[in-house]
């Protein structure tokens, strides 16, 4: 294996089986693809991360397996050379697309049905329904197209083994009939509470979102501080979702924790996030336009824009089932930490990456001393 400090390492060597290892039926597959793994703590740059020949596909790709999306979740990073098209394709489970890099179209349909075509960019969101075919095409003819592609396939190959039971099996989705007619149409706001994050009351319901680096449908996130900004995603006959966070320059949020398989992706700015187990060594994460991350199950992470203009991250969800949060008050008090009780350490560093750029903190100092401290949510960031 070849690894940079807490970078991102490829695996190369066998895979080991057995009830009581940490290997899963994925493991397993992803091995047998022959192309690159990479593992770590975080990719710096999905733009430049090594790739290698998916014949299956039919595409140049990368695997993308952090500490944390272990059995949980999928995700892969795939190309597509200027002026081609992939080859139409249908995959058994929903999978969410982000843009990294380029624009194009992609055409869905389901048997002898309809056929919707839509135009994407970079930092465009979308979703690829089960058993429906698609075909992905770069619109570009003097660049490649990068797109970063997450599903639950883990889980699901614990229950069925067999890779070709979820590629071009020989069962035809249905369209459901409540995204009939306005798939990939414009995204509608539904008035919903968030489990585990409270004062988050509306939720983005479609298919298609077009640039979540310029997103401005956003909500105060009152509970992680730093006067941030939220925007939450559901898509139509899907249990997969995501969110997005956006927060000021010169400021950091608070700690928290839950469960693992969240995949993290920053469509803007710069700065670093901090992960750590309780009571175990700490981890710092940079992060830059077109880096990814994963926060391990139950670790602690905080993140820290460090910039001169807000930052963005994007989290791709797992299955409900391993959200993590605390369904009562008590809990999730230990599941966050406050800036008044947080180690002196954290801030100490966050003020001395500002300094190195020349600049300094915004953070109040009333917000150390004052654990129901008020931030201002007046204007969107």
């Amino acid at each position: 294996m070849t690894q940079t400090g807490h970078g991102a390492e490829t695996l190369q060597s066998g895979v080991p089986t057995g009830y009581w290892e940490r290997v899963f039926a994925y493991d397993r597959w992803m091995q047998s693809v022959g192309i690159p793994i990479h593992k770590g703590y975080y990719i710096e740059d999905l733009r430049t991360l090594p790739l290698g020949w998916w014949a299956d596909r039919g595409y140049s790709a990368g695997f993308i397996q952090l500490s944390g999306q272990e059995g949980v979740s999928e995700a892969h990073v795939c190309e597509i050379p200027a002026g081609e098209s992939l080859p139409p394709l249908k995959f058994a489970l929903d999978e969410v697309v982000y843009v990294v890099e380029g624009r194009g179209l992609t055409t869905v349909w389901s048997g002898d049905g309809p056929r919707r075509t839509f135009e994407w960019q970079k930092q465009s969101l979308f979703l690829l329904p089960h058993n429906q075919h698609h075909q992905i095409s770069n619109m570009q003819g003097d660049r490649p197209v990068r797109l970063l592609r997450y599903s639950y396939l883990p889980v699901a190959m614990s229950t069925i083994e067999e890779p070709s039971f979820f590629l071009n099996n020989a069962h035809d989705g249905r369209v459901v009939p409540e995204v009939r007619g306005d798939f990939y149409s414009e995204a509608r706001a539904i008035q919903a509470s968030v489990t585990g994050m409270p004062g988050i009351r509306v939720f983005w319901y479609g298919s298609f979102f077009p640039d979540m680096g310029a997103w401005d449908k956003l909500d105060p996130n009152r509970s992680r501080g730093a006067g941030g900004h939220s925007v939450f995603i559901q898509f139509p006959a899907s249990e997969m979702s995501c969110h997005m966070s956006v927060f000021p320059a010169r400021t950091y949020k608070k700690a928290h924790r839950h469960g693992p398989g969240r995949v993290i992706v920053i469509p803007a700015g710069e700065g670093y996030s901090i992960l750590w187990e309780e009571g175990r060594e700490k981890i710092v994460v940079p992060w830059h336009e077109a880096s990814v991350f994963v926060p391990p199950n139950r670790w602690f992470h905080q993140h820290f824009n460090v910039g001169g203009a807000p930052a963005r991250y994007l989290a791709l969800h797992p299955l409900k089932q391993f959200s993590g949060h605390s369904e009562r008050v008590e809990d999730r008090a230990r599941d966050q930490i406050e800036y008044a009780d947080e180690e002196p350490w954290i801030r100490e560093k966050f003020e001395s990456e500002l300094a190195k750029r020349g600049l300094t903190s915004i953070i109040p100092a009333e917000a150390y001393q004052q654990k129901d401290y008020e931030w201002s949510y007046v204007e969107k960031q």
